[in-house]
């Protein structure tokens, strides 16, 4: 599961999310992936289709980007609008360093 990502840099985009990210990732899930009573999310995947989460310890949702990504770049804007989409759904306010 990498698609045009290599797998260090899988690993190390997984690394940022759940070492800076893990409330955003939470978030995602509770908006865009179909789990809105989700306690904990860790990024544990992506590819050029969908990021991927695994939620309370072990099920696992995957959620679509929205447009195929083909370049690692991508990625941080992809995230990002998956976190304004997800506060959106969930009508609450996302935080403007994003």
């Amino acid at each position: 599961m990498s698609g045009p990502f290599t797998a260090e840099a899988v690993e190390a985009i997984k690394r940022h999310m759940n070492d800076d990210h893990a409330d955003d990732a939470l978030i995602i899930v509770r908006g865009l992936g179909g789990r809105p009573a989700a306690t904990s999310a860790l990024t544990s995947g992506l590819d050029a289709e969908a990021i991927e989460f695994t939620i309370d310890g072990g099920e696992t949702v995957r959620v679509p980007w929205g447009e195929t990504l083909t370049e690692r770049p991508q990625v941080r804007k992809a995230v990002v609008m998956l976190y304004r989409r997800s506060c959106e759904s969930l009508g609450i306010p996302w935080r403007s360093e994003h």
